[in-house]
């Protein structure tokens, strides 16, 4: 039987530092015990379809800002790899966080493309340039007329951008 070791694990960060720091041992003890590398675990902030009156409905009184940065703050605390976190916060976090903290980031969408139900999202090119390790981009690939083609612009958009 061929295994498949996940490189990420994601965990929702609302589920606190206890819970958190829980996971993280749980991978390595795990990971040790089989003598494999383990996992990196991304803690999931807030999502990129949620803006303030979202937050708001749910209970939670504070900007996306300001939940993303203390939810990130927990995570790393925790002794999590990294987050997920909209590229709206990209620079907010490099600014607090460790620069070994990993941010993989939903909500990319490229020049002209349909956000769709994403609120807060951001170019290929944009999030790379502020900091983003990790680019999520799903539908505006998926549902193009030539995935490959498409994935391929957007790399270029990318690498453009940074020469």
């Amino acid at each position: 039987a061929v295994l498949c070791r996940p490189e990420f694990i994601t965990i929702h960060t609302a589920g606190g530092s206890a819970m958190m720091t829980a996971a993280a041992e749980a991978a390595r003890d795990a990971a040790a015990k089989e003598n494999v590398p383990a996992p990196q675990l991304l803690g999931v902030t807030v999502l990129t379809h949620l803006d303030s009156g979202d937050l708001a409905a749910v209970g939670q009184g504070s900007s996306p800002a300001d939940q993303v940065k203390r939810l990130a703050l927990l995570a790393q605390n925790a002794g999590l790899a990294g987050v997920v976190c909209s590229p709206q916060e990209i620079g907010l976090l490099r600014g607090v966080l460790n620069k070994s903290m990993l941010l993989v980031v939903p909500g990319i969408r490229p020049a002209g493309s349909a956000a769709g139900d994403q609120k807060r999202v951001m170019t290929p090119a944009q999030a790379a340039e502020l900091g983003a390790d990790y680019l999520v981009i799903g539908r505006p690939i998926t549902q193009a007329a030539n995935p490959a083609a498409t994935a391929k612009e957007i790399l270029n958009s990318i690498t453009a951008r940074a020469a």
